[in-house]
């Protein structure tokens, strides 16, 4: 979005915000700091980083407690699994893209000038409006919307990494169309030792697909397997990390 945008364009901007989060806000200035970034604001404290610390926080909580309704037999570290992968940047970042939110970011011209928004903009959009709602309408509106948008994807996380076996599935997939054994490729790995975040790519021949975050290497290569097998097929990559 450009700098400065008219009144009558800001307005659109909001009122498109507020139909895809599916909540009206009381406050609009609440609303468009939710959206701004700091490369735009006037200072730092006009910009969303601290409503993106407090989203941060709020996220979290209610998808804990959603993960502790939904699945009572999980001990507490596959609990723990399930949501490093749901509030993880990566999937923040997809949240805001399936809501469409990149048209309500408020950027400099730099990063507005850009054909894409780096994934770590579009994850602190998402986590930002948490705290917004939040702020503006309470726990319970913002829980609406969190379980609303969350639990699709605690759903796929947890078919990804106890259902489906996706690793067998391109295995089976890849040999039929004679394309070689898939090869899974540490790209990259996050976070202290007790709670590493792993970054694998499947490679087949030469064919490179898109790299998926996983909490521990067995479900990053799940999820990497899931998105191969997806892309070799023609559909979009579910998983994918930033490249």
């Amino acid at each position: 979005m450009a700098e400065q945008p008219g009144l009558a364009e800001l307005a659109e901007t909001l009122g498109f915000c507020e139909q895809a989060l599916q909540y009206q806000f009381h406050d609009q200035e609440l609303l468009l700091r939710c959206l701004t970034h700091a490369s735009i604001a006037r200072i730092r404290l006009d910009s969303n980083e601290r409503l993106e610390f407090l989203g941060d926080a709020i996220l979290g909580a209610i998808v804990c407690d959603q993960l502790f309704g939904m699945y009572p037999d999980k001990t507490e570290g596959e609990l723990t699994r399930v949501k490093s992968v749901v509030v993880s940047r990566t999937t923040c970042a997809k949240i805001s893209a399936d809501l469409g939110l990149e048209r309500c970011l408020q950027l400099g011209k730099g990063l507005a000038d850009h054909e894409s928004i780096p994934l770590s903009i579009m994850a602190a959009v998402f986590e930002s409006l948490v705290a917004g709602v939040y702020l503006d309408g309470g726990f319970d509106a913002v829980s609406v919307l969190v379980r609303r948008v969350m639990i699709p994807e605690i759903e796929r996380t947890v078919e990804t990494s106890h259902g489906k076996n996706y690793k067998s599935l391109l295995q089976q997939l890849s040999q039929k169309s004679c394309r070689g054994m898939p090869n899974y490729d540490l790209m990259d790995e996050k976070g202290p030792d007790h709670s590493k975040c792993f970054k694998i790519s499947v490679r087949i021949g030469a064919d490179q697909f898109v790299a998926a975050w996983g909490p521990n290497k067995k479900e990053a290569e799940q999820r990497a397997a899931q998105n191969a097998w997806c892309q070799i097929q023609g559909q979009d990559a579910p998983n994918a990390a930033d490249m």
